[in-house]
């Protein structure tokens, strides 16, 4: 019954193999060479280890720097709007003067006009953002993920 199948089956498989080295031996060594080039290339790549940080206080904040500061941000959406208002009153008691535009070009000229105590902040999406500083665009690091 099922033995007798089973041998048969394995029999067949077996001489169909043998008469098909060259796919027989490229079924065995093409995983054997892909595996050596995933080790090679890690092995190229090494992952980057990050000490551990100690906690430390840092002190209490500055706000001297901070007076008629002023951060506009664009576009003016409802996440746009709560991510503002935490950054203006959660962490200063004075506030920060924020400025809501409708457009990048009106952020653009608004921070023409005040250059050394602007910055400007265009929301990509719900998650990221963009800061923009007369003269020049800071873009958060490619390796914050990683750490």
């Amino acid at each position: 019954g099922v033995w007798r199948q089973t041998r048969a089956l394995l029999f067949k498989n077996c001489l169909i193999k043998c008469r098909t080295k060259k796919s027989s031996v490229q079924e065995v060594l093409f995983p054997l060479f892909f595996l050596f080039w995933l080790i090679l290339m890690s092995m190229m790549h090494p992952h980057r280890k990050y000490g551990e940080v100690a906690n430390t206080n840092l002190g209490p904040l500055d706000t001297s720097v901070l007076v008629n500061f002023v951060i506009g941000y664009t576009p003016p959406t409802r996440m746009a709007r709560e991510i503002m208002k935490k950054v203006a009153f959660d962490n200063f008691e004075d506030g920060i003067i924020t400025e809501e535009y409708l457009s990048e070009e009106e952020l653009q000229e608004a921070s023409a006009f005040k250059p050394s105590n602007f910055v400007g902040v265009v929301f990509t999406d719900a998650m990221s953002y963009q800061l923009r500083f007369p003269d020049s665009v800071a873009m958060s690091s490619i390796y914050t993920e990683s750490r």
